[in-house]
């Protein structure tokens, strides 16, 4: 089992002068205990994830003040770019990590994201799965034709070159679908079990090495990695009461998300009717929720047991999110005794 650092901070809005403090001290502590990598998300347009538009620019930032850990896209969501500038810009975080990149891809799904390329949201999963071999085949050094300004072919490479032959791609998967297709590709997964249970991650990770080897790769070669959120305290008192209120202004920032967490348990919700009462009851269920088998958070103990759990169910890497509100101190303390499951695990 590995272990990364994910961010996908719940306020964009803030104006505070440090907003990039935890990603940047995260970064470096992850970096300093050999943690796996850290992956950072593309969000568009809104304050859930909004402190991430461009991955590619806060990789580089990352790139510079580490020496170890891989920097990974969370995703970059392929329709919403030209696969040309995917590839010139995480080139250049390649080379100023000296080789560490590696670029997970999404569809997208909100359709407010896509004014950016409003054409592309009736097809978004089909542009993906063509960019990406855009991207890997400029990478690699070759040409693709395209049309220039004056209506004439031409045949374009991306510079700079990368140093890394091959960018490790990993593709963010939900649905049985999405984990054969990344087989298809030789591709790793990165998924989340907020929306599925254990049995559900199992049996999609059998899809996916069976997608594998159907396709001509070695099937224990790709890698299962599980976007969860995470914090560790010595008391369970202690976690609930450092994570509760914060979770839940998380959860009020992404007001669809607690709609769809609700309606997967059958609740029917109408967000123009409610009261702020019903808005807090509803957060309140939420949280309870998520906190009681959906997050990492808890005791050492509890968050060792949930780990060897995942492993059970074909999870090869917990990527540990971690910037929904804690304050920056407890955060850290946290990560300390995440530092310490890596390496009894590790040992």
């Amino acid at each position: 089992m590995e272990f990364s650092l994910f961010y996908f901070s719940g306020d964009g809005s803030t104006t505070s002068s440090d907003k990039y403090r935890l990603l940047i001290e995260g970064a470096k502590f992850a970096d300093r205990h050999k943690f796996a990598a850290v992956w950072i998300p593309e969000r568009h347009f809104d304050a859930f994830g909004g402190l991430y538009p461009n991955p590619a620019v806060t990789g580089a930032a990352i790139a510079m003040i580490t020496e170890h850990i891989q920097i990974r896209s969370g995703s970059v969501v392929m329709p919403l770019q030209n696969p040309l500038r995917v590839a010139e810009e995480w080139a250049v975080v390649d080379n100023l990590s000296q080789g560490r990149v590696g670029l997970s891809f999404a569809p997208g799904w909100h359709p407010n994201d896509f004014v950016l390329f409003p054409e592309k949201y009736t097809d978004k999963k089909e542009i993906m799965w063509r960019d990406i071999q855009v991207v890997q085949q400029l990478w690699q050094g070759e040409a693709i034709a395209l049309t220039g300004g004056n209506g004439k072919s031409v045949n374009i490479s991306t510079f700079p070159r990368p140093l890394q032959p091959q960018v490790p791609i990993w593709i963010t998967s939900l649905s049985d679908e999405t984990f054969i297709d990344a087989g298809k590709i030789g591709a790793n997964i990165l998924t989340s079990p907020l929306y599925q249970s254990l049995e559900e991650i199992l049996r999609k990770v059998t899809l996916y090495r069976q997608s594998l080897a159907q396709h001509g790769h070695d099937p224990q070669s790709g890698k299962v990695a599980m976007m969860i959120h995470t914090f560790i305290d010595n008391d369970m008192d202690t976690v609930r009461h450092k994570v509760r209120e914060p979770f839940k202004n998380y959860l009020k920032t992404h007001f669809d998300l607690v709609v769809k967490s609700a309606g997967d348990l059958r609740f029917s919700i109408d967000p123009k009717t409610m009261t702020a009462q019903d808005l807090d009851d509803l957060l309140d269920f939420s949280f309870e929720t998520y906190f009681n088998g959906k997050v990492l958070m808890g005791t050492p103990a509890y968050c060792q047991a949930m780990i060897d759990n995942l492993r059970q169910a074909g999870v090869d890497e917990v990527a540990a999110l971690i910037d929904f509100g804690v304050e920056f101190d407890w955060v850290m303390k946290s990560l300390d005794l995440l530092k310490d499951i890596k390496n009894n695990i590790a040992s």
